[in-house]
């Protein structure tokens, strides 16, 4: 089993804290499961020209001492990982100097390594709080495709995760990327949905990605079902050596509104962490985006993975 390997933006904030406590909470004792710790400086042009043409030029005061600042909160956000079952050698941390902008360094951070996920909290409730890490957090949901995005906001208490079941090809990605990021997690249980909504009970699938992903006789065997919406998204979670016992269907309800009626069946159900594919930057229907984005305005002392 490969490991996995979490990217964890952080800012020395209690949001950021609060994202450390969930990253804990989920894999402090998984052996299997690294941590990289990113803050991003944000220093004006001026400050950082020069050392892009030399290296070796030393950094303008005002850079180094966030920098320092940055590298100080690291250490205590990597103390705090070392008391709640990290290991040494699971953590590492890293301090970057800017003048690009925090979020498109941080995306550009995360698509040049090969993390599993990016991990930030999300600051406040609504537009209104979208300061600092809200706007970060905002701009990579809206920008940031080739990585999943996992935002933390509040105290997350428990490790029930609801994915949201529609007919899609980043659904059953959605469910891919859960059964990885979940396996030998045994203490986790998995409760599917889906919105009436969000108005995909027929399949919208891409077989030609789906077959490379799977193969052409899984997804015959496995996508051509009469019981197509839930059973794929089972069996690729069943495939991660998830237990039968550990997957439960919820009855559908009916909402006008998929990210109230999303975040309402969360609440409802005790569940932790709520799991939604969404289209990527190339499609003319961005339906599922929007739904991700206003769940993300309204959701509190929930998580979000968005695959």
């Amino acid at each position: 089993m490969s490991k996995k390997k979490i990217l964890a933006a952080v800012d020395g904030s209690a949001y950021s804290s609060q994202s450390l406590a969930y990253l804990s909470r989920l894999y402090g004792d998984d052996q299997d499961c690294d941590v990289e710790l990113l803050h991003v400086v944000s220093a004006s042009s001026s400050q950082t020209w020069m050392l892009e043409v030399d290296p070796y030029r030393s950094r303008p005061p005002e850079v180094e001492r966030r920098l320092l600042a940055a590298q100080r909160y690291q250490n205590e956000a990597k103390d705090r990982l070392l008391r709640h079952g990290f290991s040494e050698q699971r953590v590492c941390c890293q301090a970057l100097a800017t003048s690009a902008g925090v979020a498109t360094t941080i995306q550009h951070h995360a698509a040049s390594g090969l993390y599993d996920a990016l991990l930030i909290g999300r600051r406040g409730v609504g537009r209104i709080g979208e300061m600092l890490f809200g706007s970060v957090s905002a701009w990579l949901l809206e920008k940031c495709f080739d990585i999943p995005l996992w935002i933390v906001d509040g105290d997350v208490q428990t490790n029930r995760f609801l994915l949201a079941v529609h007919g899609s090809t980043r659904s059953l990605f959605a469910a891919d990327h859960l059964g990885y990021m979940l396996q030998n997690r045994g203490e986790t249980e998995i409760l599917l949905y889906h919105s009436s909504a969000l108005l995909q009970t027929r399949q919208d699938l891409d077989l030609t990605i789906l077959h490379a992903r799977w193969g052409e006789e899984w997804c015959r065997e496995h996508l051509d079902s009469a019981d197509n919406l839930f059973h794929a998204h089972e069996q690729i979670l069943r495939d991660a050596g998830i237990a039968a016992e550990r997957i439960r269907r919820l009855p559908a309800q009916h909402n006008l509104d998929a990210s109230h009626d999303l975040l309402r069946q969360a609440k409802k159900h005790d569940c932790g962490t709520l799991v939604i594919g969404r289209r990527g930057p190339e499609s003319t229907r961005r339906f599922l985006s929007s739904v991700s984005q206003r769940a993300l305005q309204q959701f509190e002392n929930l998580a979000a993975w968005i695959v």
